[in-house]
């Protein structure tokens, strides 16, 4: 009877006995007073947080960084270093011009061999000038004709450009080639070695150009090495110091109308020299006739075939092409460079004609003489420094 009272009255207040809960088939019914107690309904609704399945969000995960990365060195394009290009594109641009350089200067040590031969077997500069020019033009000529070289498109504005850069070579090349007619070759290219400093005087008082004082301070070597070397000179002749100093600054004009006319032209280097002999050609026959004459030449070319043998015809067509060769490597890398650059190029180009021709000819050199020559040198240099 007491215990049937018991379970009576927990019916009555809500609380249903463990023992019952345990029993499956006995039903969980539930007062209308349990919801005045919240830890009973917590207590469900943590079992209730805790039965649900875990959802998870449909954002992938990331691999690892690594991966990640090697991933994208595959298939995206990496980003082109445009320091890394324009270095690389400079780079090759100096290779270049240092090719053109180094065959210029073999092809001129090749011409003044052979031209300080025929100038001696032959002592006609005007008619060896000529010469030169016509062998180039003939070269130039059938290059064109046989589609070797592009034929150049010009006309009267460009010829009448080119004119005063022909007037200027025609007298630098004969002055240089009197030159080597009544001195030694070293000799000639020590006081042409002076280049630089009619460059910089010409620039500076003609064209308004400015330039450091370091500069101006290495003309002093130079034009004190020149000097130098002319006062000690064992055959020093004057007509031949006067035909290098004439040349120097002949070259320094041309350069300067060369760099300016060239610009805004379609005309390559290679054909704009090749117009520039042709015209010199013209300028320069009337003259060599008018100076020297044709019986003359006949009378020396006996002589001279008398003497050196059929191989003299040789060192004339050699140094008639050579010369052509190693002025048009010259008017490429003219493209390249300014005319100032192209004036320490050219001293520069002395050293092995000045070292080359001593060695070939035996041409006898005091110690005071070669100091200059070597003082001279050494002012280019600086000048080539002073200049970067």
């Amino acid at each position: 009877m007491v215990l049937a009272a018991k379970q009576a009255l927990s019916a009555k207040i809500g609380f249903s006995n463990p023992l019952s809960r345990r029993n499956p088939s006995s039903p969980l019914q539930r007062s209308p007073l349990a919801a005045s107690f919240p830890s009973t309904d917590l207590r469900k609704r943590t079992v209730l947080a805790v039965s649900k399945p875990l959802h998870l969000s449909p954002m992938r995960a990331k691999p690892p960084a690594r991966r990640e990365a090697y991933e994208a060195d595959k298939s995206e394009p990496q980003p082109i270093d445009d320091d890394a290009a324009e270095t690389k594109s400079e780079a090759a641009k100096k290779l270049k011009i240092g090719i053109y350089f180094a065959t210029w200067w073999a092809l001129n040590v090749v011409f003044n061999i052979y031209n300080k031969k025929v100038l001696n077997a032959y002592p006609y500069p005007w008619l060896t000038s000529t010469l030169s020019l016509a062998a180039g033009s003939l070269m130039m000529l059938i290059s064109w004709a046989v589609g070797i070289v592009e034929t150049p498109k010009t006309d009267f504005d460009f010829w009448k450009t080119l004119f005063p850069v022909a007037v200027a070579h025609t007298i630098g090349h004969v002055a240089a080639t009197v030159s080597m007619s009544k001195v030694a070759v070293s000799f000639t290219h020590i006081i042409k070695s002076g280049e630089p400093a009619f460059s910089v005087l010409v620039s500076r008082f003609l064209l308004g150009e400015t330039f450091p004082t370091s500069v101006y301070l290495s003309l002093i070597p130079i034009i004190g090495g020149c000097a130098l070397s002319a006062l000690t000179e064992l055959n020093f002749n004057m007509t031949g110091f006067m035909g290098a100093m004439i040349s120097n600054l002949a070259f320094v004009f041309r350069n300067i109308f060369s760099k300016k006319g060239m610009k805004g032209k379609s005309v390559s280097g290679m054909n704009y020299y090749a117009c520039l002999s042709m015209l010199s050609l013209l300028i320069l026959t009337p003259f060599a006739i008018a100076v020297e004459g044709p019986q003359m030449w006949i009378d020396g070319w006996q002589k001279a075939l008398s003497h050196v043998g059929p191989q003299f015809v040789g060192w004339v067509a050699a140094q008639s092409v050579f010369y052509h060769l190693y002025n048009q490597v010259s008017y490429m890398s003219l493209d390249q460079i300014s005319p100032l650059t192209f004036s320490v190029g050219n001293t520069m180009k002395r050293i092995s004609v000045i070292v080359s021709s001593i060695i070939i000819f035996r041409t006898p050199v005091q110690p005071v003489n070669a100091l200059g020559a070597a003082i001279a040198i050494l002012g280019t240099f600086l000048y080539s420094q002073a200049k970067l």
